[in-house]
């Protein structure tokens, strides 16, 4: 049975998620710095942890931004099939929705509206909208914004199918080597294996989505996520790039169907905010 939504309620959902993700921080990152700040065994490793989780206390209090950086904002819609929108444009009702976030939340505007000409929108619109039809009569909505110290160090490969999982594992052990500090660790890694040049990256970013703890359901997946979480965290990067064992909170893989003779990877690199939150409507 068709479902009508307006679209001014998603105008305001996003509005608020706007808001939402940038005061405050998700339940799984705020238990997996907690974890995190238990576990690290350097001191000046354990330091930064505390100050870390000292900023996000006082930006919950005092209702501020948990990073200056509040993003590019991406939006996830998976729209079901049974779904009629109504009152006006999708495309139009989400731009709205940021736009009255980014402004009325007090956000830092970062977008530009020509990648060379440079000019601020004054409003952080566009936003990047990624839309999927599923079945049902929901809307699910993720609105993770993005800040680009940590984008900037991401990357894309495209693979032989020769190089095989090692070829793998050394795209992702040599991303977040070269980045250093300059991703804001410790970081949640996604990563996206598969699929065309395109796809490798948004399911790299989609991953960064993922609940951190919740680990991939394929068991080879789920063990190479674990690999490369240990073998990250041995790269003695450490909590704001100043040395320690927490590198990586977490490695998120999604991975695909390719051509044979293609192995697309994409690693899309997050800092320790890594902000997403999720309604469905």
């Amino acid at each position: 049975m068709i479902r009508e939504i307006e679209v001014t309620e998603v105008t305001q959902n996003i509005r608020e998620m706007c808001i939402q993700t940038n005061y405050f921080l998700s339940e799984d990152m705020a238990c997996a710095m907690k974890e995190a700040a238990e576990k690290e065994q350097g001191a000046l490793g354990k330091k930064i942890l505390g100050q870390l989780e000292e900023n996000l206390e006082i930006a919950k209090t005092d209702q501020i931004p948990i990073c200056q950086d509040t993003g590019m904002a991406v939006i996830f819609l998976e729209i079901g099939q049974d779904v009629h929108f109504t009152g006006g444009d999708l495309q139009e009702a989400v731009e709205e929705g940021v736009r009255q976030g980014y402004i009325e939340g007090y956000l830092r505007k970062s977008v530009v509206g020509d990648p060379l000409l440079r000019e601020n929108t004054k409003d952080n619109t566009p936003a990047i909208l990624h839309t999927s039809i599923v079945p049902g009569n929901q809307v699910n909505i993720i609105v993770a914004p993005k800040g680009f110290g940590s984008e900037n160090m991401s990357r894309i490969v495209m693979l032989k199918p020769a190089q095989g999982v090692e070829g793998v594992k050394q795209v992702i052990l040599d991303t977040v080597r070269e980045a250093g500090p300059n991703a804001c660790p410790p970081l949640v890694v996604g990563v996206g294996i598969g699929g065309t040049f395109e796809k490798a990256a948004l399911l790299a970013k989609q991953a960064l989505t993922r609940p951190v703890g919740e680990k991939a359901q394929a068991p080879h997946i789920r063990s190479l996520e674990e690999e490369m979480l240990e073998k990250i965290n041995q790269l003695g990067i450490g909590p704001g790039g100043l040395g320690g064992n927490t590198t990586a909170l977490a490695v998120h893989i999604n991975t695909y169907a390719t051509h044979i003779a293609g192995l697309p990877t994409a690693v899309n690199l997050c800092c320790h905010v890594n902000r997403h939150v999720k309604r469905t409507l």
